[in-house]
């Protein structure tokens, strides 16, 4: 059985914590949260309120849900202490210096940091392109205006306005998850598995008709291209993330248990 440390108890790391605890394959050991937040966790699980805490449950794994910052703040020491750690807010990595660091922290401590696919597929697609020489990659994410309420789209569009699908930014992946870190984690994932944060193209896109949000990668490469869309409900409790993002982190932390392991 797999020991599971979370970080984070929002709308992702509930859902995830009520999964692993059901799950025959994984045990949440800890959850770390706010030293002030006392939430309910599953039986048997430490709500810890330091990294010291959370690592003291000896966890396997820790599924970040929490955030860039945290990705920041606490990746070096969960990496350096010889834990695995699955990275869900992946802008966090567009910094270089940040991704540089943690790098170096996985190394020292014989660890590594697990991207899963979030809301989104084709990252097995988008590997084997590069690997026989990937040309180019275009993300478009488009969204209901809500979604994108209290990011920098405010300042570039009228959101409450809109009538139509508008593109508000367009440009390279490191940029975008930087500039909008709540909701444009995936152009950095996309951009880490193809050609890499500089040259991805990325496309963001607030739609008054939308009521979820859809995702759609177009690659092209010497051997082929690729082309895949993907759409999803809002999480209930956080309309930023797609709700089928807490279940792509409780996918990849079940399949480091399985017997058999299918492309990612």
């Amino acid at each position: 059985m797999l020991d599971v440390g979370i970080v984070g108890f929002g709308a992702i790391g509930q859902v995830v914590a009520r999964e692993l605890a059901a799950s025959a394959a994984c045990r949440v050991s800890s959850i770390l949260v706010h030293p002030t937040a006392r939430p309910e966790v599953p039986e048997g699980t430490v709500l810890a309120t330091s990294v010291d805490e959370l690592l003291a449950s000896e966890p396997s794994l820790v599924a970040e849900c929490a955030g860039q910052g945290v990705v920041r703040q606490y990746g070096g020491q969960i990496l350096a202490a010889g834990v695995d750690l699955m990275i869900i807010s992946t802008g966090a990595l567009a910094d270089e210096a940040t991704y540089e660091r943690l790098q170096a922290a996985a190394r020292a401590g014989g660890s590594r940091m697990l991207l899963p696919a979030g809301a989104t597929a084709g990252m097995d697609g988008l590997s084997a392109l590069r690997a026989g020489g990937l040309t180019r990659v275009r993300y478009t994410s488009t969204k209901p205006p809500g979604a994108w309420k209290g990011t920098e789209a405010e300042q570039l569009v009228e959101l409450g306005a809109l009538t139509e699908p508008t593109v508000f930014y367009e440009g390279p992946a490191r940029e975008a998850a930087q500039t909008f870190p709540k909701n444009a984690n995936l152009a950095a994932t996309i951009a880490l598995a193809g050609i890499g944060l500089d040259k991805t193209e990325i496309a963001l896109v607030a739609n008054p008709a939308a009521s979820g949000s859809t995702g759609r990668i177009e690659a092209e490469g010497l051997l082929g291209g690729l082309t895949v869309e993907t759409w999803g409900e809002p999480s209930e409790t956080n309309p930023k993330t797609s709700a089928v993002t807490a279940f792509s982190i409780v996918a990849a932390v079940e399949s480091r248990q399985a017997t058999v392991v299918l492309p990612a």
